[in-house]
C-alpha cells in the first residue's frame, strides 16, 4: 500500500493547515467555541472556500475528491485546531444523500460545499446505546404526507442546522435493520423543538423533539424502509472522520508535551532527562503510531462495503478511543497541575479527545462490533 499523499491532497491539507494557524489560533477557537452560537458562521464560509466540504464528495456530485484519503487529511487537520464548526455532519450528511438521495435533494450538499448551508445529523436518541438500529422515532403516513413524532438526542448546532437529516422508523420493532427510513426536515419546520445547550469540549449541541411534524412526500431519502444501508455508509466515513481527527489532536498533544519535558527543570536539568519520564513518553508515541495505522486502513477501506470494510472501521474507532484517553492521561500528568487549566490549550485538546470516544460509538461499542462482525467472517 502507497501511504503517500497525492500531490492535491498535500496542497489542501498545506493550505488548511497554513490556514488554521494563521487564522484559527488557539485563542481565536476558544472565542468561537464560548460563544452563544458555538461556531462561526463567517469562519465556516471561510473554510469552505478552501475546499474542505468539496474533498468530501466525488465529481458526480460536485464535489472533487470522496476517497477515505481525502477526508483523512481534512479531519486530520481539523483535529489539530481543534475546528468547531460542523464538518462532520456535513460529511455524514452529504454521504447520506450522494448514496441514497435524489436530485432535489443532492442540492443540499451543492449548498454546503460552498459554504451557504448547515446540515445536522439527527439520529442519535435517548437510551440507544450506539446501536444503528435502535430507531424509536415514528413516521406515519398521512395521506402523500408523512408526520414524524420522536426524539433524538446530541445533534450537532441543531440550534443553527437548515436542515436536519432524521431517522424514523416506518415499520417494523425498534431494533430491526429493515424499516428504518430517512428524512429531510427543515429545522423550523411546525412541531420541530430544539434546545440547545454546550458541550464540555467547545460547541454546541441539542436535544430535538419532533411533535405531530407535518413532511411532504419528497422529504423521504430513498425508499421507505431501506435507510439501515444509507446509515451504515454514511457513518462508515464518520468514523475515518473521526480516527483521523483524534490523530491530529493526538500529535499536537504529543508536541506541546515533548516542548513542555524539554523547558520544564527540577532539579537543574529539564524534566525530559528522567529516564521514567522518558519511558512513558516512548510508549505513547507507539500507541499513537499504533493509531495512525489504524486510522489509515480505516480510510483505505471504507470505499468498499461488506464484513472487512466494517471491522476495519471500528478497529480504528475502538483504537483512537482507547489510546486517545491514553494520550490525554499522559499528556496531562506529565503536565503537573498546569495541565489542568482553562488557559493551557492541553486542556482542551484531552477533552476533546475524551469526547471523540462517545461519538458514533465508544470503544466499549466497536470492540464488541469487531467481535461479533469476526465470528460473522468465520
Amino acid at each position: 500500500m502507497n501511504f503517500q499523499h497525492t500531490e492535491d491532497r498535500r496542497m489542501l491539507a498545506d493550505s488548511l493547515n497554513r490556514f488554521i494557524a494563521e487564522q484559527y489560533a488557539f485563542d481565536v477557537r476558544d472565542k468561537i467555541a464560548r460563544s452563544q452560537e458555538g461556531f462561526s458562521r463567517d469562519m465556516w464560509r471561510r473554510l469552505c472556500e478552501l475546499g474542505i466540504v468539496g474533498a468530501f464528495f466525488d465529481e458526480s456530485v460536485g464535489g472533487f475528491g470522496g476517497d477515505g484519503f481525502d477526508i483523512s487529511v481534512v479531519f486530520e487537520a481539523l483535529g489539530r485546531g481543534l475546528v468547531v464548526e460542523p464538518f462532520l455532519d456535513a460529511l455524514i450528511v452529504g454521504r447520506a444523500l450522494a448514496y441514497a438521495g435524489d436530485e432535489r435533494q443532492r442540492e443540499t450538499i451543492a449548498k454546503m460545499i460552498d459554504g451557504t448551508a448547515i446540515a445536522a445529523f439527527a439520529h442519535d436518541e435517548p437510551g440507544s446505546h450506539y446501536e444503528l438500529a435502535r430507531v424509536n422515532t415514528r413516521a406515519t403516513r398521512h395521506g402523500e404526507r408523512w408526520m414524524l413524532n420522536g426524539a433524538k438526542g446530541v445533534v450537532q448546532q441543531g440550534e443553527h442546522a437548515d436542515v436536519m437529516l432524521v431517522s424514523a422508523r416506518t415499520s417494523g420493532e425498534a431494533h430491526d435493520d429493515a424499516g428504518i427510513s430517512l428524512f429531510m426536515v427543515p429545522r423550523d419546520a411546525q412541531g420541530v423543538n430544539v434546545h440547545g445547550y454546550r458541550k464540555i469540549d467547545g460547541g454546541r449541541v441539542a436535544e430535538v423533539s419532533l411533535d405531530n411534524v407535518m413532511l411532504d412526500a419528497d422529504a423521504l431519502v430513498g425508499n421507505e424502509g431501506e435507510g439501515y444501508a444509507t446509515l451504515t455508509h454514511a457513518i462508515g466515513y464518520g468514523l475515518v472522520a473521526l480516527a483521523s481527527e483524534a490523530l491530529g489532536a493526538m500529535d499536537v498533544a504529543k508536541e506541546h508535551t515533548l516542548d513542555y519535558l524539554r523547558t520544564r527543570k527540577q532539579f537543574g536539568v529539564p524534566i525530559g532527562s528522567f529516564q521514567a519520564l522518558q519511558h512513558r513518553m516512548a510508549d505513547v508515541l507507539l500507541e499513537i503510531e499504533q493509531a495512525r495505522s489504524a486510522a489509515i486502513n480505516a480510510a483505505a477501506a471504507v470505499g468498499a462495503s461488506g464484513v472487512a470494510r466494517e471491522r476495519a472501521l471500528s478497529a480504528a474507532k475502538y483504537s483512537v478511543g482507547r489510546i486517545g484517553a491514553l494520550v490525554a492521561e499522559e499528556a496531562i500528568q506529565m503536565h503537573g497541575g498546569i495541565g489542568m487549566t482553562w488557559e493551557l490549550p492541553l486542556s482542551h485538546y484531552a477533552k476533546r479527545l475524551v469526547m471523540i470516544d462517545h461519538q458514533l460509538g465508544d470503544e466499549d461499542h466497536h470492540l464488541a462490533r469487531y467481535i461479533a462482525l469476526g465470528r460473522v467472517a468465520s
